[in-house]
């Protein structure tokens, strides 16, 4: 870890250790401090485990929170998640994202192209499970605003919108080829952003625009450069992406992709209204 400076302390130098995960970790999320006030945070891998990790004096401890098992074998997965996934055909995880508001509740994405609701209570079982992608979901995210509403995307091409309650999705975008990122906007309900592996940005408005992205454009300088990931800046206009040759690049929104931003009746209610109107107007009231 290079020489420690003057005041520096090392918290833990450990890896993981006993439990640690057999395939590559593709995601992980720090969590609020458990009852304990113990740092803690989960991660996902091509094992199948979703699991959490605690820092107790200086060394992590592990406990499984989700085994992913096939679906196509049972529905249901093995109550006893000791055993490792030991004996089981597990799913590779590939993504995962935790509710804004409700603790429990986070989904899982997987390589077979299936999303899992899950619960950090229940640790035998799903709540729901999506058929949601032909092939690998890249990226689940809940809705910064509306308590129902997630996005996910895959190499499948597409972009999809869903509300939690509701098997089939409420919105479907084709952006043509492999999409690496999706992510919620910070300041809109509406507005999210999406990268392609040919290079391009996707900005979209659901409020302005519910068929065709507001803007998108090509952000890489070289061909087969690949944009792998897409973050929205908290406070000002700007987002951020980065590429698979190491690249990093900031870009400024233009006038009429932050109109909200500006809006003087800005409220997380107005924003939950907006998105709850558009989801009114795709709904089927026998789809369920």
């Amino acid at each position: 870890t290079g020489p420690l400076r003057s005041g520096e302390a090392v918290v833990s130098t450990q890896s993981t250790g006993g439990g640690k995960h057999t395939d590559p970790v593709w995601q992980v999320c720090w969590q609020e401090n458990d009852l304990d006030n113990q740092l803690n945070f989960f991660s996902i891998s091509s094992d199948g485990r979703v699991t959490s990790w605690c820092l107790i004096k200086n060394e992590l401890h592990y406990t499984d929170i989700i085994l992913i098992r096939m679906q196509s074998d049972a529905i249901e997965m093995e109550t006893d998640v000791s055993m490792g996934g030991m004996g089981m055909d597990l799913a590779c995880g590939t993504c995962f994202d935790f509710h804004k508001s409700t603790d429990y509740l986070f989904l899982v994405g997987t390589e077979e192209g299936k999303i899992h609701k899950c619960s950090k209570h229940y640790s035998s079982q799903f709540l729901d499970t999506y058929t949601a992608h032909h092939m690998a979901v890249y990226a689940v995210r809940w809705n910064n605003f509306h308590p129902r509403v997630f996005a996910s995307c895959s190499a499948d091409w597409t972009v999809k919108i869903w509300d939690h309650n509701y098997s089939d999705p409420m919105f479907t975008f084709d952006l043509g080829c492999s999409v690496g990122d999706v992510v919620w906007s910070p300041y809109s309900a509406t507005v999210f952003g999406a990268v392609t592996d040919d290079g391009k940005v996707f900005i979209f408005d659901l409020a302005q625009e519910k068929y065709e992205p507001i803007c998108t454009q090509s952000v890489v300088e070289k061909k087969k450069t690949k944009v792998t990931h897409l973050a929205f800046n908290q406070h000002y206009p700007m987002i951020a992406v980065g590429d698979d040759r190491g690249n990093a690049r900031t870009l400024k929104l233009s006038p009429n992709l932050r109109k909200c931003l500006k809006e003087k009746a800005y409220s997380k209610e107005s924003e939950i209204a907006k998105m709850e109107k558009l989801l009114e107007l795709v709904r089927e009231p026998t789809a369920k």
